[in-house]
C-alpha cells in the first residue's frame, strides 16, 4: 500500500494530512508544511513503506508530485 501524504492551504495557513499521521498538522508557512510532508514520506520509505508526497497550490492546482520507494536502511 502507498501512503498518501498531501499539502493543502487552508484558512490560517497550511495543512499536510496523510492517514499514515492520525491527525493533519498545521503550518504557517507553505515552505515550512512542504518540508514536513517531505518527513514523512521519507520517514515512511525507510521503514520500508512507499509514498506519495503531493503538494498543492491555494487555487488548488497541483503543483507537484513525489514518489518515495521503500528503502530499509542498512
Amino acid at each position: 500500500m502507498t501512503h498518501l501524504i498531501i499539502v493543502i492551504p487552508n484558512e490560517d495557513g497550511w495543512i499536510v494530512r496523510s492517514a499514515s499521521l492520525g491527525a493533519d498538522m498545521g503550518f504557517r508557512s507553505g515552505a515550512q508544511a512542504e518540508a514536513m510532508g517531505r518527513r514523512v514520506a521519507q520517514q515512511l520509505a525507510m521503514g520500508g513503506e512507499t509514498a506519495e508526497l503531493r503538494i498543492f497550490l491555494r487555487d488548488g492546482t497541483l503543483a507537484g508530485r513525489s514518489a518515495y520507494g521503500a528503502s530499509r536502511a542498512a
